[in-house]
């Protein structure tokens, strides 16, 4: 699969099987998100990888009641370390350099079978609590990883004329 096609493919999925990840799965994810570029090479990420099905169900009641999260066998949680870097362009750096790696992360799950669903409707404060993560670190987003178990069709999107101009806004 190129990448293309895996972006064309990618879909949210919010029933995933019993079936756990093979490790070499999980590693090739991991992989794409330290391989995404970031502002100045910074790197200002940390990658959370979350088996234990006690501290998933925390999760979930920390994203909202969101079940399907608790379902997969793996939650990725990704965080920025470097909070107070600001670009030039005044936005923070660590919310887009994670934003980049997961989803280069995404994009590699979806070439490997896997399912995966951008949340970003979470108490930060309580994942991090459950977590352990340290004060000055930021909880940009989770994603559940797993097998799918559905195969939602895709949602429509906007035509090119509708999000791009040319020159001028």
């Amino acid at each position: 699969m190129d990448v293309f096609s895996a972006i064309q493919a990618r879909r949210s999925i919010r029933a995933y099987s019993a079936r756990e990840v093979e490790e070499e799965k999980l590693n090739r994810v991991l992989e794409a998100g330290r391989l995404a570029p970031s502002a100045n090479n910074r790197q200002d990420w940390k990658f959370i990888v979350v088996r234990d099905r006690e501290t998933r169900k925390r999760l979930v009641e920390a994203a909202g009641g969101q079940q399907f999260l608790g379902t997969a066998p793996v939650v990725l949680v990704v965080c920025g370390t470097e909070p107070e870097k600001v670009m030039m362009c005044g936005q923070p750096a660590y919310a887009i350099d994670a934003s980049i790696a997961l989803s280069f992360m995404i994009l590699e799950a979806c070439e490997l079978g896997l399912g995966t669903c951008w949340l970003g409707h979470f108490d930060e404060n309580r994942v991090k609590e459950i977590l352990g993560i340290p004060p000055g670190v930021r909880v940009v987003a989770m994603t559940p990883l797993g097998y799918p178990a559905e195969s939602p069709a895709a949602r429509p999107r906007k035509s090119l004329d509708e999000v791009v101009s040319y020159e001028r806004f």
